[in-house]
């Protein structure tokens, strides 16, 4: 199969983009700086950006999967973003679309209508990121592509241990981390699985 990346240098999406090609298959990424990304196997890297709309094209052409890792880095890049990757989608008729989000936009336990980052479960003073992310999930959830939102807790480094607790919509009680590894790992596989269509999904251990 063919994935397109977005995000493709950071933390998850570096590591999705490795099990994508050690499994063979064709991998476009769009990247600001080529040099951050080691080419190897079947991997397309094509420098720009997620605002330029032609960019985008020559990313998802021909693909069967849209992959988003992006981040926010205290800039609207994400929401920005993402309604350009939707309409290219809708224009190249590519359904597939998994992104990681954060556990701040799973909904609230102790606050019901309330995202998590709005409640006091979080304990974020800033939240910026999770705003940004929330948007990402309402222009989702009015799209008509099959999306997965993949919301991880605090996020370290580390392996793919493979023991990890799965909730829609919610954060598993009392999840408290989940390494980069795992996170990557259940985000390339859902691509395939589409287990968890239109929903957020929690992942902590």
């Amino acid at each position: 199969m063919k994935l397109a990346i977005f995000g493709a240098t950071g933390r998850v999406g570096s590591e999705i983009v490795r099990l994508a090609l050690q499994d063979g298959h064709e991998v476009s990424a769009l990247i600001r700086t080529p040099t951050k990304l080691k080419n190897f196997g079947h991997l397309t890297i094509l420098q720009g950006n997620v605002f330029n709309e032609e960019d985008i094209e020559n990313t998802v052409n021909g693909a069967d999967v849209v992959i988003s890792a992006l981040g926010t880095d205290r800039t609207t890049t994400l929401s920005e973003g993402i309604p350009h990757i939707i309409s290219t989608m809708k224009k190249h008729h590519i359904k597939r679309i998994v992104t990681i989000g954060t556990a701040g936009i799973l909904d609230s336990r102790t606050e019901p209508g309330k995202f998590r980052f709005q409640s006091s479960e979080s304990k974020q003073k800033l939240t910026f990121a999770a705003e940004e992310h929330a948007k990402v999930y309402k222009m989702l959830a009015e799209s008509n592509v099959d999306w997965t939102i993949v919301c991880p807790t605090y996020l370290p480094d580390g392996e793919a241990i493979g023991k990890y607790r799965i909730e829609k919509n919610k954060l598993p009680l009392n999840g408290e981390k989940i390494t980069v590894g795992d996170t990557a790992k259940f985000a390339y596989e859902e691509c395939f699985k589409r287990q968890f269509l239109y929903t957020r999904v929690g992942l902590a251990y």
